[in-house]
């Protein structure tokens, strides 16, 4: 915002309050009331109003205080958002970004528990990407509010406590680009958001039964980095893929059918996806931790591929 008086963001307690989870602490003393905007709850509104702003010239960053309440907005994400540069004959340009908590949280029911991925990922005209550590959330936020093109980006309600040292020089990620996060010679793990820790958490138990996993965050939810996904599967033949979307219709589906229609020949095994349930996700503890992917289904899954 220092560096572009074009960026402003708007949603519901972002202002004062400094956002439900404090991500836009400190910014309304700092750049004033228009820029950052606290609106009513009417997701459909603001959402709709950042969508103008950002035909007429200005790069707003629009909060949905939790990606459930975006599904309010979903007639303005599609038919305007990730359309209206087609249907305006390329006369205007969309450079929206829009942002929240999402996923499982601890136990906060199930409507604040969507994963909405899979709703938004058949949008024709928006990008979407999933950040997973303090450096790529910095990163790609940057990225996103500098790109013409509308981004959907993904944060995960149980990753704001995570810190990282990150660098004080300028740099931003490329909204495009899978990230290695552990190169390995025996399986080929896809993963992002939450899920990655869950993977690490299992890689460390794998690495001790003598596996060598190889874990790629995908990042990119749309497009999907097919070049990093693509060298990897050429490497170690065997896929998984561990997401916290759902399994019918999730980012998974969607991933399994790329990676069979471009390197079906370098497959030794059957792609294994592991997915939340489809189900709404419980409020009782024990529960909710039984619908969502845990460790121990990832070594199993791994074992089960490189038998």
């Amino acid at each position: 915002m220092e560096r572009d008086a074009t960026v402003c963001v708007m949603g519901e307690d972002v202002g004062h309050y400094g956002g439900s989870y404090k991500v836009t602490k400190g910014m309304a003393e700092k750049y004033g009331d228009l820029r950052v905007l606290d609106t009513p709850i009417a997701e459909n509104s603001f959402t709709g109003m950042g969508i103008g702003a950002a035909m007429t010239g200005l790069r707003p960053v629009v909060e949905g205080m939790n990606m459930g309440f975006l599904l309010l907005a979903f007639n303005q994400i599609s038919n305007n958002c990730g359309m209206l540069h087609y249907t305006s004959g390329g006369q205007f340009k969309i450079p929206i970004v829009i942002r929240g908590p999402g996923g499982v949280g601890r136990q906060l029911g199930a409507e604040h528990s969507q994963r909405l991925e899979s709703y938004f990922q058949s949008i024709p005209g928006i990008q979407m990407v999933a950040c997973s550590t303090p450096y790529n959330a910095k990163g790609l936020m940057k990225a996103a509010i500098r790109s013409e093109n509308p981004v959907i980006l993904f944060e995960h309600v149980l990753l704001y406590n995570l810190k990282e040292r990150i660098p004080d020089e300028e740099y931003i990620c490329n909204l495009e680009e899978a990230e290695m996060v552990r190169p390995g010679e025996h399986v080929t793990i896809l993963t992002y958001s939450r899920m990655r820790y869950h993977v690490m958490q299992a890689a460390k138990t794998l690495v001790n039964k003598g596996y060598d996993p190889e874990v790629i965050d995908i990042r990119s939810l749309k497009p999907f980095d097919l070049h990093t996904i693509g060298n990897s599967v050429k490497k170690t033949h065997r896929v998984l893929i561990v997401e916290e979307c759902m399994r019918t219709g999730g980012i998974g589906a969607s991933l399994t059918t790329a990676i069979n229609e471009n390197f079906h020949d370098y497959l030794d095994a059957p792609i294994i996806c592991l997915s939340s349930q489809d189900v709404p996700t419980p409020y009782a503890g024990s529960l909710e931790e039984w619908t969502v992917v845990q460790p121990a289904q990832i070594v199993t899954a791994v074992e089960q591929l490189c038998q």
